[in-house]
């Protein structure tokens, strides 16, 4: 898959591979909602590889353009929403939203606007996040998505009923490194128990762990800079 991204601009990294690979386990259908698309590779990737009707929903005008490049590039078809999620007036309700939203909240701020508005909560707060999601879903609607693995207790304390948290995979950089990444799925009315994955880990030595090579041998994408 060709993926065309900004040189200056945030690109898409590893957390959106493995959070890739971590929902392809699940047998997404029917309507799919992605927030917050950068330059599509997340829905794209799905709507290749699932039958799905795809809608991308991305604040930021010139990455909405990338979003409408590479899917005329790779021959995929999705509806493109220009506009801040939490304003967005939806006309339906999605079986599935999915996102790697922007969730740092550190001092280490960007001068880039495309780079901050891509990476820092404050441009879509997880509270506010949440609601919004929970409101879109349908009655058995799934929720995909990945944050900071130190977050996990906000992620928990904030994920509004009746979504509930049934699956969970952390990202370890190395095997000696504390989790960096938390893949989380969550249904509404869900009434099993919660699902702890193996872990994922990043590196062996100085290269990609096996597992990591096979995520990205599947996605299969070709990043060109412009």
């Amino acid at each position: 898959m060709i993926l065309y991204q900004p040189k200056n601009g945030y690109c898409y990294n590893s957390d959106t591979m493995f959070l890739y690979d971590f929902i392809s386990n699940f047998n997404l259908k029917g309507d799919v909602l992605e927030v917050g698309g950068g330059c599509g590779v997340l829905g794209l990737l799905i709507k290749r590889d699932f039958d799905i009707n795809l809608t991308i929903i991305e604040k930021q005008k010139i990455m909405s353009e990338f979003i409408h490049k590479n899917l005329k590039e790779n021959s995929i078809i999705a509806e493109v929403i220009n506009d801040d999620f939490l304003e967005y007036k939806f006309n339906k309700r999605f079986d599935f939203i999915i996102s790697n939203p922007p969730f740092y909240n550190g001092s280490l701020k960007s001068d880039n606007e495309i780079k901050k508005i891509a990476r820092y909560e404050e441009f879509l707060p997880m509270e506010n996040f949440f609601k919004k999601v929970n409101i879109l879903l349908k009655e058995r609607g799934e929720f995909i998505f990945c944050y900071d693995a130190k977050r996990i207790d906000d992620i928990i304390l904030k994920m509004p009923k009746p979504l509930k948290v049934i699956d969970i995979r952390f990202l370890h950089p190395r095997i000696t490194k504390k989790a960096t990444l938390i893949m989380i799925r969550a249904k509404r009315h869900a009434k099993s128990m919660v699902s702890i994955h193996p872990p994922l880990i990043g590196f062996e030595g100085e290269s990609y762990s096996k597992e990591a090579k096979e995520i990205y041998k599947k996605a299969n994408t070709k990043s060109i800079k412009v």
